[in-house]
């Protein structure tokens, strides 16, 4: 589970490097309007859960906080719940970064909140919604 959780890690940098470092290059909008990245991710949460169902069913189907907490508490549960949230942020990330190009949102103002979806997903959504929401509000009143 380790070496699963590591490549997962390892395999999402680039995406982000290239929305958040790199936003105007034509490679980045080519790779990041593909949805590839985000189904790899979601092909591996897949294999994972379906691997581990049997002994989860019964804390996914009838979910309680103390069995949550015991499913994520182990090595297999937390690569599942971790692999969840890159692949979920991903898509979110990807998303905030082809809708930012499209309304003409800076750069500047979109790749701290694409930092922010990657390290604390729902938190950097509602900036990027706050920044998208700002962004069209301005150009309404100019």
């Amino acid at each position: 589970m380790e070496t699963i959780f590591n490549l997962s890690n390892l395999f999402i940098l680039p995406f982000w490097a290239l929305m958040i470092l790199l936003p105007h290059w034509r490679w980045t909008r080519r790779i990041m309007q593909t949805l590839w990245p985000v189904v790899a991710l979601c092909v591996v949460y897949a294999v994972l859960l379906l691997s581990q169902i049997g002994g989860a069913a019964g804390s996914l189907l009838s979910p309680t906080l103390d069995g949550i907490a015991s499913l994520l508490g182990t090595p297999s549960g937390a690569t599942v719940g971790w692999v969840h949230f890159l692949a979920f942020d991903l898509f979110v990330g990807r998303w905030a970064y082809l809708d930012s190009r499209e309304h003409g949102i800076s750069a500047w103002l979109v790749s701290p909140t694409l930092f922010f979806i990657l390290m604390a997903g729902p938190l950097g959504l509602l900036l990027y919604l706050a920044v998208r929401w700002l962004s069209r509000r301005q150009r309404g009143q100019n």
